[in-house]
């Protein structure tokens, strides 16, 4: 009875998150956007120009790859979307929400709530099961159907047969869904991946980013940040990033 309710609600939310983004879409409201941002880091003759008049608009629903070579600017770029950093100049639109104005508390808020990251280091708890490890993001929240929703967002990602094993009993490829899992849980507006295939091997890199093909499918929106083609060429717009600079790259269909 328990599982038949939990996937009845589970049905309910993800229908009403769908008409959200459906109706975010026909309203062209946007989920970022940055225009004309800079980042300098140091001053005088120690600033280095990180990011470098940047602008970007991504849309409900997109799945966008930022790629680029180590040092290009795609970290800081990374950062300054998932709001661990700030720009030096510039602006930044969350949800149509300025980033700028917002408190040390908004901001929490957003990358709690409103943003689902996923790094290349799973950062999971190895003391830990892996739907208490699911489970972390919904701590700040006054809810209790935690355990539920953790159970919902491992199924999603295909682990209902390992909520209880620990992190070193999992693979890498494992460990990375369960990651994506704890992305997924509060519903975000945005998953932010950060090199999400970069400590995995070739079988469950592949696995990996057809989980989030499909989870791009189901409406969620996506940017990844990577260095590989083949792992970029699973986004439906590639950006490249040189010296600090974005442009569009080619359009993957």
């Amino acid at each position: 009875m328990v599982v038949a309710s939990a996937a009845r609600v589970a049905a309910v939310a993800d229908a009403a998150a769908g008409a959200d983004r459906a109706v975010d879409a026909m309203l062209g409201r946007e989920v970022l956007r940055l225009q004309s941002v800079s980042k300098v880091y140091g001053s005088g003759d120690a600033a280095v120009l990180a990011l470098d008049d940047v602008s970007l608009s991504v849309q409900p629903g997109e799945f966008v790859a930022v790629m680029g070579p180590s040092g290009s600017g795609k970290s800081t770029l990374m950062n300054i979307l998932g709001c661990l950093d700030t720009p030096t100049s510039g602006t930044y639109h969350f949800g149509g929400d300025d980033v700028s104005t917002m408190s040390e508390r908004e901001l929490a808020h957003v990358r709690n709530r409103r943003i689902g990251f996923v790094f290349q280091q799973f950062h999971l708890l190895q003391s830990m099961t892996a739907w208490r490890n699911v489970e972390l993001p919904l701590l700040y929240r006054t809810t209790h159907d935690r355990r539920e929703q953790a159970m919902r967002a491992l199924e999603q990602v295909g682990l209902s047969n390992r909520v209880d094993h620990h992190p070193n009993q999992l693979s890498g490829g494992q460990q990375q869904r369960v990651a994506v899992a704890r992305a997924l849980v509060t519903n975000p507006d945005l998953l932010l991946a950060d090199e999400p295939t970069g400590n995995l091997d070739s079988a469950s890199s592949r696995d990996v980013l057809a989980l989030l093909k499909e989870i791009n499918a189901a409406g969620r929106t996506i940017v990844m940040i990577t260095h590989e083609h083949d792992v970029a060429a699973v986004a439906r717009r590639v950006l490249e990033m040189s010296d600090g600079r974005l442009r569009e790259g080619e359009l993957v269909t």
